[in-house]
């Protein structure tokens, strides 16, 4: 295994050494997965730090296209220091564009409104007609993982970077800054609209 990966992998998670090196093994090399496997045994660091009360931070603005959209983002950290790094601003700035690029709809999965998903499975159902229940059932919950994808913030893939998710791209920051990253908010405007 590359010792290089492997430091890497510690540096974003705090995981021992073994851990690390089971972990790349299991995921085949797949730094992406093995940060996934390590997370989902509650070996990082960063479970622990999304419990910690994030009250900090910045209220980043972006405008694009030549002002016709715009973007209010709130970005939470735990401390003013951290929330005054350029690291920090960069992250927000980032986040910024990709809400104006990407159009998200809400935050998480937890910001969506039960009728909206009530109102997406219906449809979904209604598209499966004919269908046996299993394969219904199978069908809806594909795309309704989608419909997360496209609608939530967390969920899409990065504008820059489509292999990479804005929540693991807030996790990689949460690793390097050692303290709990939230979008707490934001909202997007359309000239005309």
């Amino acid at each position: 295994m590359d010792n290089s990966l492997i430091k890497e992998v510690r540096e974003l998670t705090g995981a021992g050494i073994n851990d690390v090196s089971e972990a790349l093994k299991e995921a085949k090399g797949d730094k992406e997965k093995a940060l996934e496997l390590l997370r989902k045994k509650g070996l990082t660091k960063l479970s622990k730090k999304a419990d910690r009360v994030a009250r900090e931070g910045i209220i980043e603005s972006y405008i694009h296209a030549g002002g016709k959209i715009g973007v209010l983002l709130e970005l939470n950290c735990e401390t003013d220091f951290v929330g005054r790094t350029d690291e920090f601003k960069s992250l927000a700035k980032e986040l910024a564009l990709h809400i104006a690029a990407a159009n998200p709809l809400y935050v998480s999965e937890a910001d969506v409104p039960p009728e909206v998903i009530e109102k997406e499975k219906e449809i979904y159902k209604e598209q499966s007609k004919g269908k046996p229940d299993d394969v219904v059932t199978k069908m809806v919950e594909g795309k309704l993982a989608k419909f997360y994808e496209e609608a939530c913030l967390l969920q899409q893939p990065f504008v820059k970077d489509p292999d990479k998710k804005i929540s693991q791209l807030i996790a990689d920051a949460v690793a390097k800054m050692g303290e709990n990253v939230q979008v707490r908010r934001f909202a997007r405007y359309v000239l005309g609209s």
